[in-house]
């Protein structure tokens, strides 16, 4: 179960980074070259949180479940030994956090424009929120792991 969940895990990874580049060079035009806001944005930018939020879960599920990480490392661990070793810290701590607050900040980008005035603000909100967003998942990607493992 746990490779099935981490191959997923996978996958979905690059649908988030190519989904978060996209929105993010579109917001970005729009904002500097003061576009209208279209329905194309807003489909894009439901596409990307909806891509994050089942990446989200797959990773959750990978925590709560995973032998050797997550949270069965803070269960079968002292606390000084997690804190201790970079994978394990990273797995069970600072991925799970930094991705948590991107999710947040893709959410806030995709409900922010809803409310604002003007079609230079939505795409400013959005290219600021998802900005953030895809910045905070970019750092967090341990990339020393296989691009895509399994090939």
């Amino acid at each position: 179960m746990h490779e099935i969940l981490l191959a997923l895990h996978n996958v979905v990874r690059w649908l988030v980074v190519v989904l978060g580049i996209v929105i993010l060079v579109r917001a970005l035009w729009g904002w500097l070259g003061k576009k209208t806001w279209e329905k194309t944005d807003r489909m894009l930018g439901v596409a990307f949180t909806s891509a994050f939020d089942m990446q989200i879960l797959l990773g959750l599920l990978l925590y709560f479940f995973s032998s050797s990480y997550g949270l069965n490392a803070f269960l079968t661990q002292p606390v000084g030994q997690v804190l201790g070793n970079e994978t394990t810290r990273l797995f069970a701590i600072e991925h799970p956090l930094i991705m948590v607050l991107a999710v947040v900040f893709a959410h806030l980008g995709s409900m922010l424009p809803k409310k604002a005035k003007d079609d230079p603000t939505r795409h400013k909100q959005a290219a600021i929120c998802f900005g953030l967003a895809i910045l905070l998942t970019l750092a967090a990607i341990p990339w020393w792991r296989p691009l895509f493992p399994g090939l």
